[in-house]
């Protein structure tokens, strides 16, 4: 019988050896990462893909006056609405005030001693507290209402959430907080007087001039800012998390995981009461933080 590799049966052997060492059997492992691959392309056959929450909701396509400055998106219309039927439900009920307030004008004055009583007279006292109760009653309603849209169906966002209208109302609590100020001061005495500790040896005044003028002029409308627009930005976020696992959970898996639909509604639930909570929360900590800066810039002198 020929042989194909050669005449002497020892030349053959070293080649076998090499066509038998360049096929190896298939390990364990390796057939253990196939069954895996298997595994997971029958699970994503049978159920859709999760989608979670993003930032593109807060950034919407522009609605009307597209490329224009006047662009509005639907977070625009949402503020804009709100202020609209803000004004309109404090104009109808303090149209006609009684003495003996009822129905609207009740709720309208609720409101309204709630902010006066417990935030403007507590910090600033009876008479700066009436003097000023316009701009912190302002910021306190359009805080909280805008807030509640976040929780509002067909709404489900606050356009707090967004930095553009916090921005805004952090600059005019900072703006009443300097010219008060400067009136009672005057420019650079208001600036020494909140800067300059009394009592303190000179060289810890390099030290802490400097401190004290980044948080009170820098730091205050960044921060102001920054806490309402974040705690809004994270409370969309949750909410629409857990209300996305629920629909999904219930209608695009079909699978064992349908099982997690329930316990994602029921934290999805209780996590919005959590959010009213913060809502007014952020509301009052924003109106009294206005309050407090006031009363440090009319008391700058007194350390």
């Amino acid at each position: 019988m020929p042989i194909a590799c050669g005449s002497a049966i020892p030349v053959c052997v070293p080649r076998l050896r090499g066509i038998v060492r360049s096929n190896p059997p298939r390990s364990r492992e390796g057939g253990a990462r196939a069954r895996e691959r298997t595994l997971n392309t029958v699970f994503l056959a049978e159920s859709a893909e999760f989608q979670a929450p993003t930032l593109d909701d807060f950034f919407p396509p522009q609605v009307l006056f597209e490329d224009t400055w006047f662009a509005l998106d639907r977070l625009m219309i949402i503020r804009l609405g709100v202020v609209f039927l803000l004004g309109v439900f404090f104009m109808v009920a303090m149209r006609s005030p009684k003495i003996i307030p009822r129905g609207i004008q009740n709720v309208a004055e609720s409101m309204l001693d709630f902010v006066r009583v417990q935030i403007a007279e507590e910090i600033l006292g009876k008479e700066n507290g009436r003097k000023y109760f316009a701009i912190i009653a302002t910021i306190f309603f359009a805080t909280i209402f805008l807030n509640l849209t976040s929780v509002i169906p067909f709404l489900n966002i606050s356009s707090n959430a967004r930095i553009g209208f916090p921005m805004v109302m952090a600059g005019a609590a900072y703006i009443t907080y300097l010219t008060v100020g400067f009136r009672k001061f005057g420019f650079f005495g208001f600036i020494k007087s909140s800067t300059v500790l009394p009592g303190v040896p000179l060289p810890i005044h390099f030290l802490l001039i400097p401190i004290e003028f980044i948080s009170t002029f820098v730091l205050r409308p960044f921060t102001l800012t920054v806490r309402l627009m974040a705690n809004m930005l994270a409370g969309h976020i949750m909410l629409v998390l857990f209300f996305s696992a629920t629909q999904f959970f219930f209608f695009e898996s079909k699978n064992w995981m349908a099982v997690f639909g329930l316990p994602a509604l029921l934290v999805g639930v209780a996590f919005t009461f959590f959010e009213l909570l913060v809502i007014a929360l952020q509301a009052y900590i924003f109106a009294l933080l206005t309050a407090v800066y006031i009363d440090q810039s009319i008391h700058a002198d007194a350390h």
